[in-house]
Order: structure tokens, then C-alpha cells, then sequence
């Protein structure tokens, strides 16, 4: 890995906004055991901050088209301009949640999330 012009000077790591890369953290997925996926940091943060503050704390929980509408309004619009991506990154902090037994899925019908 290349030490950038400010690290150098300084002996700190620019942000990585400031360098141009992507900060990636490393996700889970209750559905298939095991594989690890790395994605970008800022935007799953983002999201999962978004998810946290809509979801209830008790069941009953949101269906995942009530958590879809309802994260949309925390997003921050520079990393999600119009919503864009929104769903898919809702539904993959959702299943790295679940994997890390941070959210609790409902057993009905339709699926219901919460987070006790």
C-alpha cells in the first residue's frame, strides 16, 4: 500500500474521502453462513444508522416494504441522492444485523424486523 503525500508529512492517514478511496468494512449475511463480503463503509454506516432509528424495539417489527419507506427520510442525500440504491443497502445492513444477532426477524407473514 502507497503512504499518501499528507501521511508522510505528518505521520497520520488521510481520511479516505480526502485520498479518492473508499473506506470498506467487512459484512456478514444470515442467509449463507460463513461468507464475508466487503463493502463501503461510509454508505453502510449511513444506512445503518438510518435502519437503527426505525426500527422498533419491540414486535411487532416493520415488514421490509414499511423498512424500505422509512429509512429513506434519515439517508444523508450526497450519499444517497433521490434514494438512489437505498433498498439494496437497506437490505444488506439488514442481513449483517440478523447475522450479528443485533436484529431479530419475526417467524410471519409477511417478515417482520425489530431490533430488542
Amino acid at each position: 500500500m502507497t503512504e499518501t503525500k499528507k501521511a508522510k508529512r505528518t505521520g497520520r492517514a488521510a481520511p479516505a474521502r480526502a485520498t479518492g478511496v473508499a473506506r470498506r468494512i467487512e459484512i456478514s449475511n444470515v442467509n449463507v453462513p460463513g461468507r464475508k463480503t466487503r463493502i463501503k463503509a461510509e454508505k453502510y454506516q449511513a444506512m445503518r444508522r438510518a435502519l437503527m432509528a426505525v426500527l422498533p424495539r419491540n414486535s411487532p417489527g416493520l415488514t421490509q416494504a414499511e423498512m424500505f419507506k422509512a429509512v429513506r427520510s434519515g439517508l444523508p442525500e450526497d450519499l444517497f441522492p433521490r434514494g438512489a440504491t437505498a433498498n439494496w443497502w437497506a437490505k444488506t445492513v439488514q442481513l449483517d444485523l440478523e447475522a450479528k444477532k443485533i436484529l431479530t426477524r419475526e417467524n410471519s407473514k409477511p417478515l417482520r424486523w425489530y431490533h430488542p
